[in-house]
């Protein structure tokens, strides 16, 4: 049950939005973030987008209107030319710190009609001044117990009226800010984390609305967070940041009549432990009511008995936020009540989230202590808690006695988060009322701004998994898991599934922030990216293909996707330092070889234990991901006009290539690892000779995948390649049969096992239900969703073709066994969408909407040859060229391929297998290899006699229907 749903972003599309020939700008945001009026920068670029229903609207002229302070009428106007509205140099004077501006713009088309002025946009300097950051770094003096929570207080006088308030807060830990008694913002695990010894970040919050004449207080709830957490794998797990957390402050007070205060942390503030005994990130959190401090925060509490703080002296200046903030973005009710075998309690909230959860206070003994635990799943009908090795994942809440909370109240962890589904309650008095717990979902605050969806459910829920795989790891940075003892900025899974992330949500801020802290991580190592961004492995790191890639692939997608060419111009030092690093590895051979490597990690047929053993040589893997990042350091260099870059790494790329074709294809097209993520590398990567040998690399490819039986036999590198291999080499019906396989491994096997989230392995969970018995297993991964991209590209058919969608690629590939697809996207220029539905005719019908101010390529079913057409809606209709299947009669002599490529026969055949043994039905399932040339018969000659006979009865009735 979804009680509080997220919002549903999309806008109508541009021929309902408004009436005829009416036009109007909307969406006028200020750089990346669009979740408050604060900006990181003095000269913030513009975008809007313009809502019309006349047919191709292109602007031809802008006028921006900016006005100084809130209440002031008088202002400037800039007038620009052309087209552009994304990413608009702002046209004015630089901002001053905590300067507040209102900006509006109205544009005229080429058509010669204008818009009326756009609604007016608060833009305020979120940033600090030279010299201005004064406050210290404090804490509680005497921590009783490492990464001890506290809290931290200060009272202080306004003396006169107030015209502006602001207030800047970080902390070396995770924080709260009160202003007499009031919680400053919405925002959780502020400040987020960072590469705390590079780079630490403030937030800006205009309180101006929380102070009152005379005397106020201000305080500070503190705790560890990511910066006192225990980061390695099992007993190397130590501290990296600090053992005891930390917070700065300052308020800066404007008063009407001119005059500057500024109340920051100092040696005069007050500590005390507070209620929140202990937390972590991994641990959860304790909290004891007997402890409570009400009114802590306020003007007039005693705090005679609390201690003077710790001073940590001047912190690092830190910077303005330009990522979007933590929230609580959904709740969602208890699903279902389950009494476990033991006699446990476990909630069932229907979706694996990532969160907390929130409880309306029992009454009960006082000190009565209540233990929610979290897992993703259960096993043996238990809370399955084995996968999140040393995270407790646990929190404690003590009770205050009866009285002590009028109304019950409610409760809920601070500063830590979990990765569930299920939730064990122990203790609670009495009868637990299911309605008294909900979960709280938080991620960080982005636009979702992409939908897609089928006639197929099993593919619309892998979509929704991928969609919540994605919620619960944007959380303050992209990380790989959200539950067990690691949570962590893994490069290799934010690069292959960058694009994936792109459409859903307005992501461009958020791996911006990120992309930073790799840049600076990266320095340090002397232009090696770690495996992991913020790097708080120690010495457990190196360069690594696919990984370290990241910081070429990243940044490209953003561009290409938000059209944000400032990413690439931030980060190009990063991308060219690691391709230059690369080089030098690679030498004279321009070969990546013979050094560690994660390669195709997690491949289907890897043991449990060892993740790296993939059928695709990790040679293979790194040289082609050399190739790849020379080749996008060429094409950042050209746009960013360095030209002399853009010829080097365009020759070191083509030595790449050439020296790849040489060592690993053959004059055939064959692949020295003759698997599936090889191929999909050669042919998605263009590492092929000619077109020619492309097809052939694509022949082969689609022979691998319909002699595995059409199930995926890729992992992490080759899973967003596949699909998109087949369908550029005219596979696209084996790309149907591999996206819709329900047998493991595949990605609709989790799905038909109750999956919500997008699983690590491909069989996280075995089909008995077990856990896979792997030390590493998540069910919230979101690498091998990557597939999603696919999805939105090509199979509806919505895809860029100029960067930031200024121009549409609209080129839909219908697949066999699908009757409609879609996908929705809110670019940069507005509401866009593509899809097909097949008719009862053998037709198509092709739509699509393009935005106003942009085009679209349209490459329909068949063509040729793409058209181009502008905004608007449009549709066509079109032949199916898909075949019509009329599978001929099967026996025991049918060659094995035509079996599997024979759906039904498949069906009767492993169906009546599992009628004799269950056994070997799975066992003939997974290893038989469906070649031609090879007949049924040879692959049963194992099973006994009753079994083939039973079998030929079945086949023979098949025919028997299908004759009939």
């Amino acid at each position: 049950m979804n009680t509080t749903p997220a919002a549903d972003n999309r806008n109508p599309a541009p021929a309902s939005a408004t009436p005829a020939t009416a036009t109007t700008v909307t969406g006028l945001k200020a750089e990346r973030r669009t979740d408050g009026p604060f900006v990181a920068t003095a000269q913030p670029r513009l975008s809007w987008k313009t809502v019309t229903a006349a047919a191709d609207w292109v602007q031809q002229r802008t006028e921006i209107e900016l006005v100084e302070g809130e209440g002031s009428a008088d202002g400037r106007t800039a007038m620009l030319e052309g087209a552009a509205s994304v990413f608009v140099a702002w046209p004015f004077e630089p901002l001053k710190p905590r300067q507040s501006v209102r900006v509006r713009v109205r544009v005229t088309g080429t058509d010669g009609g204008a818009s009326e002025w756009s609604d007016p946009l608060m833009i305020t300097a979120g940033f600090l001044g030279d010299g201005e950051w004064v406050a210290r770094m404090i804490g509680a003096a005497d921590p009783a117990e490492p990464a001890q929570p506290a809290l931290l207080r200060h009272e202080f006088d306004v003396a006169r009226e107030v015209r502006r308030a602001t207030l800047y807060a970080t902390a070396h830990g995770v924080y709260q800010a009160e202003l007499n008694g009031t919680p400053v913002d919405d925002e959780i695990l502020k400040p987020g984390w960072t590469s705390y010894q590079f780079r630490l970040i403030h937030e800006t919050t205009d309180v101006a609305a929380l102070l009152t004449p005379g005397r106020n207080a201000i305080g500070l709830s503190l705790a560890g967070g990511w910066y006192t957490e225990k980061f390695g794998f099992m007993d190397a797990a130590a501290h990296f940041y600090g053992e005891q957390p930390a917070a700065a402050a300052q308020l800066v007070l404007e008063y009407a009549d001119g005059t500057i205060e500024t109340v920051a942390t100092d040696g005069s503030w007050r500590a005390t432990a507070g209620p929140i005994t202990t937390s972590g990130i991994y641990a959860g959190e304790s909290y004891d009511a007997t402890r409570e401090l009400p009114g802590w925060s306020t003007q007039g509490f005693d705090d005679s008995g609390w201690s003077a703080v710790r001073n940590d002296g001047e912190a690092p200046r830190p910077e303005a936020r330009t990522s979007p903030a933590v929230r609580a973005i959904e709740e969602r009710a208890v699903e279902r009540v389950i009494t476990t075998p033991s006699g446990a309690t476990i909630l069932d909230f229907g979706q694996n989230l990532v969160g907390r959860l929130r409880i309306r206070v029992p009454e009960g003994e006082r000190g009565q202590r209540l233990t929610l635990r979290h897992a993703e799943v259960l096993e043996n009908g238990e809370l399955g808690t084995r996968p999140l090795r040393n995270a407790a994942a646990t929190d404690h809440y003590t009770l205050a006695g009866p009285g002590s909370r009028p109304g019950g109240g409610a409760w809920e962890p601070q500063f830590t988060f979990h990765g569930f589904r299920y939730a064990q309650i122990d203790g609670w008095p009495g009868d637990l009322d299911p309605t008294d717990v909900t979960a709280v979902v938080i991620h960080s605050d982005m636009p979702r701004t992409g939908w897609f969806e089928s006639s197929s459910e099993l593919v619309n829920r892998l979509h929704e998994n991928v969609v919540w795989g994605m919620r619960g790891n944007f959380l303050s940075l992209p990380t790989d898991c959200p539950q067990r003892d690691e949570r962590l900025g893994w490069t290799g899974d934010i690069q292959v599934f960058s694009p994936t992330a792109s459409f859903l949500y307005d992501s461009d801020a958020f791996l911006a922030s990120w992309l930073r802290d790799l840049a600076l991580e990266q320095r340090a190592a002397g232009g090696v990216v770690p495996f992991i961004v913020p790097a708080v492995l120690g010495g457990f790191g190196g360069a690594a293909a696919a990984w370290g890639d990241a910081a070429t692939v990243v940044p490209w997608v953003l561009y290409e996707r938000f059209g944000d060419l400032e990413v690439l111009r931030a980060q190009y030092e990063s991308m060219r330092s690691w391709v230059d690093t690369v080089l030098e590895i690679a030498g004279e051979r321009h070969l990546w070889e013979g050094q560690f490597q994660f390669g195709d990690w997690l491949d289907p047929d890897a043991a449990p234990d060892s993740p790296a053993d993939a059928k695709t040589d990790s040679d293979i893997v790194a040289s082609a991901y050399l190739f790849r990042s020379a080749s996008i350091v060429a094409q950042a260099a050209a746009l960013l006009g360095a030209a002399d870059d853009a010829e080097h790494y365009t020759r070191e790329a083509d030595a790449v290539r050439a020296a790849f074709q040489r060592e690993y294809v053959t004059d055939a097209g064959r692949m020295i690892s003759d698997a599936q993520t090889a191929y999909g590398l050669g042919i998605m990567f263009g590492l092929a000779r000619d077109e020619a040998e492309r097809h052939a690399m694509g022949d082969r490819l689609a022979f691998l995948v319909r002699s595995a039986g059409y199930r995926i036999g890729t992992g992490f590198v080759g899973t967003p390649l596949v699909t998109d291999a087949l369908t550029a080499t005219g596979h696209l019906d084996v790309a149907a049969r591999l996206i819709l396989q329900t047998e493991c491994p595949s990605w609709l096997y989790p799905v038909t096992m109750g999956a919500t989230t997008v699983w690590e392995r491909w069989d996280s969970m075995l089909p008995d239900g077990s856990i896979n018995p792997g030390e590493m297993t998540s069910f919230n991964h979101y690498a091998l969703g990557a597939v999603a991209d696919w999805l939105h590209r090509s199979v509806a058919g919505l895809g860029p073709a100029e960067s930031g969608y200024r121009a549409l690629e609209v080129a839909p590939h219908p697949l066999p066994g699908l009757a409609h697809a879609r996908a929705e996207l809110e670019t940069a220029y507005g509401h866009a969408a593509a899809g097909w539905r097949r008719g009862d005719d053998g037709t198509l019908t092709i739509e699509a909407v393009v935005p106003p101010n942009s085009t679209a390529r349209v490459t329909l079913p068949g063509a040729a040859s793409p058209i181009t057409v502008g905004s608007g809606t449009h549709a066509w209709v079109v032949a199916d060229a898909a075949p019509a299947l009329r599978p001929g009669p099967v026996s025991l002599g049918t060659p094995l391929a035509d079996i599997i490529d024979d759906p039904e026969a498949y069906e009767a055949l492993w169906r009546t297998i599992a009628s004799h043994s269950e056994e070997a039905a799975d066992r003939f399932r997974a290893k038989t290899k469906w070649k031609p040339g090879h007949p049924l018969a040879s692959a049963l000659f194992q099973l006994p006699q009753e079994a083939r006979a039973s079998i030929d009865t079945a086949l023979a009735e098949l025919n028997a229907r299908r004759a009939s």
